[in-house]
């Protein structure tokens, strides 16, 4: 069973909130590195309203973690390994990662492991729309609108306007 916790309206506030709070923590506009896929969509709306509030697009990069994770190994075929784009330098910049869902910390933990190899940032910050708990690593969001308690076995997913045919942004809980 599938349940729409947040919709459009929500998603859009909460993604403003984030920017701003983004924007209030330091002086520097961060650089902003999209995990690609969910994270992605959501970096990239951080990074438009970023440039809306300051005349200044931030520097945006993208990650793609298939290669880091730790259960590749185990998968039956072989990771589809997507384009890694961090087109400026990291070395002493603060960085904030951006994905859409936190539950294990295993995709943060791969995407810490692929982003130092494009440099040494001064910073790592992480942001994500949703945080569901059960964390197997210690990794916590540095900004995460929604926190969303959840059993174990259920799913938190983050469906973007666009993405695979969505017609509208929602997060939702399935049991």
């Amino acid at each position: 069973m599938s349940r729409i916790l947040y919709g459009s309206t929500e998603i859009a506030g909460a993604i403003a909130i984030m920017a701003a709070d983004i924007l209030a923590a330091h002086r520097e506009m961060p650089a902003l590195v999209g995990i690609r896929r969910g994270g992605l969509i959501l970096c990239d709306r951080l990074a438009d309203i970023v440039k809306h509030k300051t005349g200044k697009a931030p520097q945006r990069g993208i990650i793609d973690i298939n290669l880091y994770r730790d259960d590749w190994t185990r998968a039956r075929a072989l990771p589809q390994v997507g384009k890694t784009e961090i087109p400026f330098r990291l070395d002493d910049q603060r960085v904030v990662l951006v994905d859409d869902v936190l539950f294990t910390g295993r995709t943060v933990r791969a995407a810490l492991e692929a982003l130092v190899e494009f440099g040494r940032p001064s910073r790592i910050e992480l942001a994500v729309l949703a945080d569901r708990g059960f964390r197997e690593m210690p990794i916590h969001a540095d900004y995460a609108p929604f926190r969303i308690p959840t059993a174990l076995e259920q799913r938190v997913n983050v469906y973007f306007q666009g993405q695979d045919g969505h017609t509208a942004d929602e997060v939702v809980l399935d049991d």
